[in-house]
């Protein structure tokens, strides 16, 4: 491909040379009519790699933690109707958890568009509830100016991921490559710092409370804000919560850390979060699944402080008192600033007195569990892989009972290494989660907990993985049931389990083998060390763990739906 700038190339050309320029290494994609331009382009440069995936949600998803594992925006490529149409799922999942990514789609040509043509369907308007932005280019000489807005809009602000969809006619044309430096705007100005009057009343409330609460979701991890929310509670000594989203955010090994709050939230998490006299929320937005009933959460009388990029989430579903609008590490760094002026200290004798009431309700001991020698708990099986790995893998999981045990009982020191779909519930994304972060973090560890109703929703991407010779390790707790969908009908339907018992699984060794990977099946729970231990030393080889477990087993604490946060049951002995 030529790079001088005075010869006429393919919009195909232009497209992969912007995405080199943006420094992209791995693209994720699967091939179509409409996009066989682009593969031709991409088939002739060096710059970034290709991946090819079996679905093209799987692309989506796979660019998805590739993003939330490393910071980077990630990049997926699909074709025209239903390449696109595959593509939607994931593009809802990224939206949902404000995930930066592009997403490049192939159009029918600009002369067919709205004729019923072959493969053709309403790109732009079938994406636009589930994306931060599209973009439909009909003009090859506006090809490298939209994917340099696509980049910008979906990493600036609240990120998310934007849609660029490309008619296969553009992609053939020719134009020159002028690819801007710098984008201008005008629809579009996202605010980073915060009001610093707002931020000077927020210190004002922290240092004047006696029961303050830190509630922290994945606005601190998207916003690389880590190490200043961990300066913030240190400094003021106060108790802190990582909603699913933010775990990782403050170091799990902290006695400050009182677990996560909300709906299987920890028992001391969710009394403080109800019980707080001053509760700061800091890129977080009182989800329902957090904070449970809103009426019964606004029973009790608190200040709110809210720090968030996006001044939609604020006051949306709990009015609070302090809005700061502004990046959470700008904000963080004026607040801490502050705090580190400030004649006035936090209220000790108050604090003490804090601690010790939330000290009794850890004592209630809320993530006990029953061991046992016959059946294999899933709980000690996630408390293993953390010892086995240290604490230190990137997991990623698939949504239901398993996707709770993790973040349960896997503790989190680093952000960025607990990947999972939040917003949505999506199943399906462990697999290809799996694939994305291996990809950004190629010498890393990494473990898919996932249900065996979940795995099997993308599980040709097995041979994705036997391709790009990736490595994940399959932690299958296969419970023979959709096990979250049978605790609730348990719970709320008279255990009617009306289409939750799964009565036809494959044997999932047999399958992992005939990909190319390491089966195993593990029943007894006196070989799940032994088994773990042994499938991450194979270092060169994807290896599936079938851990057959107690199929009764459910997720405490629950708060049911419609109860408050302080309406929790711990056990089935609560019903």
């Amino acid at each position: 491909m030529s790079h001088d700038a005075a010869v006429p190339i393919t919009g195909a050309e232009i497209l992969v040379r912007c995405l080199a320029e943006e420094g992209v290494k791995h693209v994720f994609g699967y091939p179509g009519g409409a996009v066989l331009y682009i593969y031709d382009a991409i088939f002739k440069q060096d710059k970034f790699q290709h991946i090819l995936v079996r679905h093209e949600q799987a692309a989506i998803h796979a660019a998805d933690a590739y993003s939330r594992s490393s910071n980077q925006v990630g990049v997926a490529l699909v074709t025209s109707g239903p390449g696109v149409t595959n593509a939607v799922t994931g593009l809802s999942t990224a939206y949902m958890d404000s995930i930066p990514m592009v997403v490049i789609s192939g159009q029918v040509p600009t002369h067919a568009i709205g004729q019923d043509a072959f493969q053709e369907c309403d790109t732009v308007g079938i994406t636009r509830p589930v994306v931060k932005h599209n973009f439909l280019v009909k003009d090859v000489r506006d090809v490298a100016a939209t994917i340099k807005k696509a980049f910008y809009i979906a990493r600036t602000g609240r990120p998310g991921p934007v849609l660029v969809d490309i008619p296969k006619d553009v992609s053939m044309q020719k134009a020159l490559y002028d690819y801007p430096r710098e984008i201008e705007m005008r629809s579009y100005k996202p605010v980073d710092k915060g009001h610093a009057g707002q931020i000077r009343k927020a210190v004002q409330l922290l240092l004047s409370a006696e029961r303050p609460m830190i509630y922290t979701g994945g606005g601190v991890i998207l916003a690389n804000a880590s190490n200043e929310l961990n300066r913030l509670v240190d400094k003021l000594g106060y108790p802190v919560t990582n909603t699913l989203m933010g775990l990782g955010a403050y170091r799990a090994s902290s006695g400050h850390f009182v677990g996560m709050p909300g709906m299987h939230g920890t028992y001391e998490a969710n009394m403080a979060m109800q019980h707080c006299d001053v509760l700061v929320a800091i890129g977080a937005r009182f989800d329902d699944r957090v904070i449970g009933n809103p009426k019964h959460f606004a029973s009790n009388p608190r200040k709110i402080i809210h720090i968030d990029i996006d001044p939609s989430s604020i006051s949306k579903r709990v009015k609070v008192d302090i809005p700061i609008v502004g990046n959470v590490k700008d904000v963080l760094v004026e607040l801490l600033s502050q705090l580190d002026a400030a004649e006035q200290k936090p209220n000790e004798g108050a604090l003490k007195k804090w601690w010790s009431q939330i000290g009794e309700w850890r004592g209630r001991e809320c993530l006990k569990y029953t061991p046992s020698d016959e059946v294999i708990k899933p709980q000690s099986v996630v408390e293993t892989l953390w010892q086995v790995t240290g604490g230190d893998a990137f997991v990623t999981s698939d949504v239901g009972q398993h996707q709770m045990w993790a973040a349960q009982y896997y503790p989190f020191n680093q952000p960025r290494r607990w990947i999972n779909s939040g917003g949505l519930g999506t199943m399906g994304v462990g697999l290809p989660y799996a694939m994305g972060v291996q990809m950004a973090n190629p010498n890393a560890t990494v473990a898919c907990i996932t249900g065996e109703g979940s795995i099997q929703m993308n599980i040709q991407e097995l041979a994705t993985c036997k391709q790009y010779h990736l490595t994940p390790k399959i932690i299958l707790l296969n419970n023979r049931f959709l096990g979250m969908v049978r605790q609730w009908q348990e719970l709320d339907y008279n255990s009617r389990y009306a289409e939750s018992y799964m009565d036809a699984l494959p044997d999932f060794e047999k399958l992992a083998e005939a990909y190319g990977h390491v089966g195993m099946r593990i029943e007894k729970p006196g070989d799940v060390e032994g088994a773990l231990r042994d499938a991450f030393a194979m270092k060169d080889r994807l290896v599936f763990m079938n851990f057959i477990t107690d199929r009764s087993e459910n997720v405490w604490p629950m708060v049911k739906t419609g109860k408050g946060l302080s309406e929790m049951l711990l056990s089935s002995e609560d019903l």
